[in-house]
């Protein structure tokens, strides 16, 4: 049964982010280099937030400072990102050759988001993976037996919002457009003050309010991106 529960979460967290790295960034050096560089910069982003939660030792057992320190220290991390893939973008399109990578900033935005978000993912919840194995299960005695299966949902919610965002946020950016940048931050503060319920053990809540927040970033970085629902209908039906 454990074994069952560790890879159907696993399953559900990294199969969609593990098909969407085999089938859009595999087949590039330049977009794996591009990934592991923006899972690095997101560790970055995680080390300092985890020092400036020490410093101030009386806000420690506010988990809502830490919150919004890590979420506003995640987009700071974002923009530098965008930063450096704009600087170095010459030295990038000598490496790429003719590679659509370099020349459209979708794909760099949906690679470096897709880097965040799958390091972020991994921190999220491989200790919860590792205790799936076992030696019991969740909800025999104590705990909700939600619980595995929620902390891989909001991994995958997660995953996928870090895309979403950065197509949103470097999009913002290219055309200083501060209502996209808002947005980013808002969903984010919004998607991290809502896995706050779940010390309550109100699961259904937390992944429904997720879902609905993937949704609608997903639709609106859609938007962005020149999609249409007659494109969609016509990739749906190829």
């Amino acid at each position: 049964m454990t074994l069952a529960e560790f890879f159907g979460c696993a399953f559900l967290a990294f199969g969609p982010p593990l098909a969407m790295f085999c089938y859009t960034i595999s087949d590039s050096p330049i977009k794996i280099i591009l990934l592991i560089f923006s899972s690095f910069l997101w560790l970055l982003a995680l080390l300092l937030s985890s020092i400036i939660w020490f410093i101030f030792i009386p806000l420690k057992s506010y988990l809502i400072f830490g919150v919004v320190v890590s979420v506003l220290i995640q987009e700071a991390f974002r923009f530098i990102v965008y930063k450096l893939l704009d600087k170095t973008s010459a030295g990038l399109e000598e490496l790429a050759g003719n590679s659509l990578v370099i020349h459209n900033k979708t794909v760099l935005a949906y690679v470096s988001g897709l880097g965040f978000g799958i390091i972020s993912g991994l921190f999220q919840s491989v200790n919860i993976l590792a205790d799936a194995l076992g030696p019991g299960t969740m909800g025999l005695k104590s705990g909700s037996e939600m619980f595995f299966l929620t902390s891989a949902t909001m991994a995958l919610c997660i995953i996928l919002l870090h895309t979403f965002w950065s197509i949103i946020f470097f999009d913002g950016i290219h055309h200083r457009n501060k209502a996209h940048l808002s947005f980013v931050i808002l969903s984010h503060l919004f998607f991290s003050i809502t896995t706050l319920l779940n010390s309550s053990e109100i699961y259904s809540l937390t992944i429904i309010l997720s879902v609905i927040n993937v949704i609608l970033t997903m639709c609106f970085a859609f938007k962005i991106v020149g999609g249409t629902f007659e494109k969609l209908k016509r990739c749906i039906i190829c």
